[in-house]
């Protein structure tokens, strides 16, 4: 198929690249970086420059590529792991899942694609229940304020996606990533993992929050499943093992060879990292992915972060 992905450099875009060229598919990917745009020819992609909040640059970019799908994997995550820089990383990464999500909609549409694949994200589950939730579950409809905007754009990025009836729409919501490319990783761009080895993320009150991770490298072959069999509507992809922060931040300390993780009470944080930290690590819910395993027969390389966190950092 002939396949545009928007985001195609970032840490699950190449893997998905090599992953989609390597089955035969035809593959444009988008960058904003001139220097990015070599990498991607090397995978087999033609590169494209685009601006996706630009809604001129995007109708443009997907018309020149005619696709069948349109992958939408845009964030603007990167750079150094300090609070000031989170904020500023959802802020833009918010208004590429609204307003980029527009414009490639309308795009995608014109061009006549037969099926838009955009990334959401598990970690923002209702917080009632039970510690896993599945594709029936919603996502928190009363976050902390802080949180309000992140999980607002992804549900208008849900909702949007999954609502179209001139093509199949569906959303992934993803666990956490580890792996290359990736802030958790042995890489130089792993800058959360230099942050756990120097000691600097704590496990938050009683770490009772759990969470879903999967590796880059089975988040795209997830992603290429869904992409050439998915129906529409929402897919989970994690691993078999979703876990509390108490107990998965300790063992991913000891593979990158670091401390324990300080143990630190929710009210001393709170000030400072905001309600929205302290609820994912106190309150998170994991994903079952039992529903993409069932219907797409697809199988994660590393079955849980015990076997991830040792074998698939580098």
């Amino acid at each position: 198929m002939r396949i545009f992905i928007a985001g195609a450099s970032g840490a699950i875009g190449t893997p998905l690249v090599a992953q989609l060229v390597a089955r035969g598919h035809e593959v444009s990917g988008t960058t904003r970086s001139p220097g990015r745009a070599e990498n991607l020819r090397k995978l087999g992609a033609e590169p494209v420059i685009m601006d996706a909040l630009d809604p001129e640059s995007v109708a443009d970019a997907v018309a020149r590529a005619e696709p069948e799908v349109v992958v939408h994997q845009l964030t603007a995550f990167g750079g150094p792991a300090t609070f000031s820089n989170a904020k500023r990383m959802v802020a833009a990464t918010n208004r590429l899942r609204t307003e980029g999500t527009d414009h490639l909609l309308a795009a995608a549409r014109a061009a006549g694609a037969r099926r838009v694949v955009a990334q959401s994200n598990g970690a923002w589950m209702q917080r009632a229940g039970g510690p896993v939730a599945d594709e029936s579950g919603r996502l928190e409809p009363n976050p902390p304020k802080g949180a309000a905007a992140l999980v607002g754009a992804l549900r208008h990025l849900e909702e949007s996606v999954t609502a179209i009836d001139w093509a199949d729409g569906i959303a992934i919501r993803y666990g956490g990533f580890y792996g290359p490319g990736t802030d958790i990783s042995t890489g130089p761009e792993a800058t959360i993992a230099k942050q756990i080895r120097k000691r600097r993320v704590p496990v938050i009150g009683g770490g009772a929050g759990v969470w879903s991770v999967v590796h880059v490298e089975d988040a795209a072959s997830a992603t290429v499943a869904v992409i050439e069999r998915g129906r529409p509507g929402i897919y989970h992809v994690g691993d078999d093992e979703p876990a509390a922060v108490r107990e998965l931040f300790p063992f991913l300390a000891d593979a990158l060879g670091a401390k324990p993780p300080r143990r630190v009470p929710a009210w001393l944080v709170r000030p400072l990292a905001g309600a929205g930290a302290v609820d994912m690590m106190t309150r998170a819910r994991g994903i079952s992915s039992e529903k993409i395993k069932s219907e797409l027969g697809w199988t994660p390389r590393y079955a849980t972060w015990r076997t991830g966190f040792v074998e698939g950092l580098s």
